[in-house]
């Protein structure tokens, strides 16, 4: 029995140390930032899909206060694009992570970008 409460307590102490949340969002699709996009989708151009590609970036912060890294969603983009040098992404999914650890004194905490999807190639 005492090694249960142990167990427990254990657990509730290390809960109380990390906090964390997600957000997930989906998009139809999402292109690098270059000068002709509109006009590409408009006139129909044809593509290739290159297949599933994966990124992510992130951000950190001791004591709240010294920020270090990236976590804007066009770093994941470019990541996940640079896999296999595509031009586009379609049917990608976002998501958005915090973690807070011993979130009461903010000593270490970080959020992620994350992005997934198919890359396509523009012909």
């Amino acid at each position: 029995m005492k090694r249960l409460f142990r167990l427990c307590a254990l657990l509730a102490f290390g809960g109380a140390l990390m906090s964390g949340c997600t957000s997930v969002g989906n998009l139809g699709i999402v292109t690098k930032p270059s000068a002709n996009n509109a006009d590409r989708l408009k006139s129909g151009v044809s593509f290739e899909e290159l297949g599933p590609v994966e990124g992510s970036g992130c951000r950190h912060f001791i004591l709240a206060v010294i920020p270090f890294g990236d976590s804007s969603f066009s770093k994941a983009v470019d990541e996940a694009l640079s896999q296999k040098g595509g031009d586009a992404l379609i049917n990608v999914t976002v998501s958005s992570s915090l973690y807070g650890f011993i979130p009461i004194y903010n000593v270490y905490s970080f959020t992620c970008t994350s992005v997934s999807g198919i890359a396509v190639k523009y012909k």
